[in-house]
């Protein structure tokens, strides 16, 4: 049985999950939690490789969507082997940028695949591991579109092959993300990412808390 606790962000574009994860990381480790960020695709070695092959490499263009499929999932099983299962029998609480709702989302609802071969292949990757909380952030699609544009605009630019994808592709995911969160709402928090920092922070913290164990000053 594991000892330690899984949280997973997921969202479109320009949710707001990077800052919102460093947040949770910093408050976690100040209470003297034991926290593993990671982050899909990558995580391993092997994982960033593929990480590389999947969103930024010159050479992928020809892609198809089965491909991205089978090498999003197969990040994804190292990813479980050699960190997660590890770090839940340690205790650990492992906070994951993406899991397997974003293939769901984006390879399932995005790239419009059978949704029944896209489960069958997760399943295969993740074999009994489960999030216990899967945090949902939210934004309208011109929020995400701006927020997009910003991060762009003042990070030094990498190619990202999947953020060239056109706005119906987008507008499939995010309704992708509301299917999920609708059939598993003991799992999945449908968070509004579109509230100020401060606001969505607590809103999570709320959410998490009672999963934790008393650590330190607790």
């Amino acid at each position: 049985m594991n000892k330690g606790c899984f949280i997973t962000f997921e969202g479109t574009e320009g949710c707001g999950k990077s800052t919102q994860i460093k947040l949770l990381d910093e408050h976690l480790r100040a209470l003297g939690h034991r926290v593993r960020l990671l982050r899909e695709p990558g995580g391993t070695l092997i994982g960033e490789e593929i990480r590389h092959t999947l969103k930024h490499s010159h050479n992928n263009a020809a892609m198809t969507a089965e491909a991205e499929l089978l090498l999003m999932n197969a990040s994804r099983a190292q990813l479980v082997r050699e960190i997660i299962r590890p770090a839940l029998a340690a205790g650990e609480i492992v906070v994951s940028d993406r899991f397997y709702d974003s293939t769901t989302a984006y390879q399932g609802f995005g790239r419009e695949l059978d949704l029944d071969q896209v489960k069958a292949v997760i399943d295969f990757a993740v074999g009994e591991v489960r999030p216990n909380l899967t945090l949902l952030l939210h934004v309208p699609a011109d929020v995400s579109a701006e927020r997009l544009r910003s991060r762009q605009s003042t990070l030094p630019f990498v190619r990202d092959r999947i953020e060239e994808a056109d706005r119906k592709f987008f507008e499939r995911v995010a309704h992708g993300f509301g299917v999920i969160a609708a059939n598993e709402p003991q799992r999945v928090k449908f968070i509004n990412g579109a509230q100020s920092m401060a606001a969505v922070c607590a809103e999570i913290w709320k959410i998490i808390q009672p999963l934790l164990p008393k650590v330190g000053r607790w």
